[in-house]
């Protein structure tokens, strides 16, 4: 059985951490991509909302003309 130095050790450590710390800001990241995604997705139904309000405004002051 080999023994590992303790720079080796510390290196396994370091290279834990960061493997982690990658991991973790993936999932952070995926998480705020969707929730832009999904705002963005929201917003675009808010303004057809608004558009097509917009129009039905607009059709009934011309039926009342």
């Amino acid at each position: 059985m080999t023994r590992l130095s303790r720079t080796e050790i510390r290196k396994d450590a370091v290279q834990d951490v960061v493997g982690a710390a990658a991991t973790t800001v993936g999932q952070v990241t995926t998480i705020i991509t969707g929730a832009v995604k999904d705002v963005a997705g929201s917003l675009g139904g808010f303004a057809t909302e608004l558009f097509e309000i917009r129009d039905a405004a607009r059709r009934a002051q011309d039926d009342d003309a």
